[in-house]
């Protein structure tokens, strides 16, 4: 087989089923992969959104939360062999630029693009702005690719990356048992910080969210309250339960709350702004910020949290079954993106059916 078939990102709001070469190894350390498939992320439906809300490059195959099975392995590569099934880094650190020799992977320089790209700032993200999963084979350097059990469900599997962004910021916040914490936002990400901070040991979570759907659903993985921010005072919920003082934590998962989290915490709360929404221009009340002693934290990729994250989904501590709600072939990817932007669903895996 020569070529396989691949979705490519069109421009804007479009995309094609294409045929595409089949890659080849060509270095030492390179591994091929047979793709399971791949999930839907918040930041492909603000790439297909009108107007666009995040940059993506021209006619490359698309998908950034892929997975599948090692099917060749390079000369050197000794960690993987054919048949293991292998969850993907898809903007992984280079490890020896300054930030990775410092222990500091999150930040690697080389991961992110020149000026001359066109994306200066974006992180150079397989699936967003170089060839990404959804296809049938991918190639590519066995350092990002993390072995995981052979009775690993491959939709979970799919979870993979945006669960290691969430795990490695939330890390940030230090989170204590007993401790105190509302969630901005009930779409995907919002519902793994939400397993996430149960699972730490919080008493507490409140999830703010508009969307029925997702509220119920934020109460199936750990929320202790939902509310409709529409309908409801958020900071009068917010002290009622917590006697006057705040939460301990509060995470936006939305893109443009940050104010609402300076709020929502008591003194020397912590925040976590982790929604990313490239237009997003929120006003800060520096005062506020200043006066509560607000510790403010930005989280973006989980590189470093990759090897951790296989063995999260392994050990079935959280309720990823719960969070990932359709199975859709890639055959009617419209139809998952569609649904990906009704907020009438989890985590979208998309099974790669060409």
């Amino acid at each position: 087989m020569d070529t396989q078939k691949a979705i490519i990102y069109k421009g804007p709001g479009t995309f094609a089923y294409e045929e595409r070469p089949v890659p080849t190894i060509k270095k030492a350390d390179d591994v091929k992969i047979k793709i399971y498939g791949c999930c839907i992320c918040g930041t492909d439906v603000n790439i297909f959104a009108t107007p666009q809300r995040h940059p993506c490059k021209k006619d490359i195959i698309f998908g950034h939360e892929f997975c599948g099975e090692v099917v060749e392995v390079g000369a050197s590569v000794n960690h993987l062999k054919v048949g293991d099934k292998v969850i993907i880094d898809p903007h992984g650190p280079c490890g020896h630029c300054d930030d990775c020799l410092a222990g500091l992977p999150e930040a690697c320089e080389n991961v992110f693009l020149g000026p001359d790209s066109g994306f200066e700032g974006q992180a150079l993200t397989l699936g967003v702005f170089a060839d990404g999963g959804l296809t049938q084979y991918v190639v590519m350097p066995s350092k990002f690719v993390y072995r995981v059990g052979p009775d690993t469900k491959p939709e979970l599997m799919g979870m993979a990356e945006p669960l290691a962004g969430c795990g490695y910021a939330l890390e940030k916040l230090n989170v204590h048992v007993g401790d105190t914490a509302c969630v901005l936002g009930a779409g995907p990400i919002g519902l793994m910080f939400i397993a996430l901070l149960k699972a730490s040991g919080c008493r507490k979570i409140i999830v703010s969210e508009p969307v029925e759907y997702r509220r119920n659903k934020a109460l199936e993985v750990g929320a202790t309250r939902v509310v409709d921010p529409e309908a409801e005072d958020v900071a009068k919920v917010i002290h009622e339960e917590t006697d006057g003082l705040g939460v301990d934590h509060c995470i936006e998962a939305v893109g443009g709350l940050i104010e609402e989290c300076i709020e929502y915490v008591r003194p020397r709360g912590k925040v976590l702004q982790y929604g990313h929404d490239e237009l997003a221009r929120p006003e800060i009340k520096v005062g506020i910020l200043l006066k509560k002693e607000v510790e403010l934290h930005g989280g973006f990729l989980g590189k470093y949290y990759m090897r951790k994250v296989g063995q999260i989904i392994e050990s079935g501590v959280l309720p990823l079954d719960k969070i990932l709600t359709h199975v859709i072939p890639a055959t009617k990817y419209q139809e998952a993106l569609d649904l990906a932007a009704s907020y009438q669903c989890g985590k979208i895996f998309v099974e790669i059916d060409f």
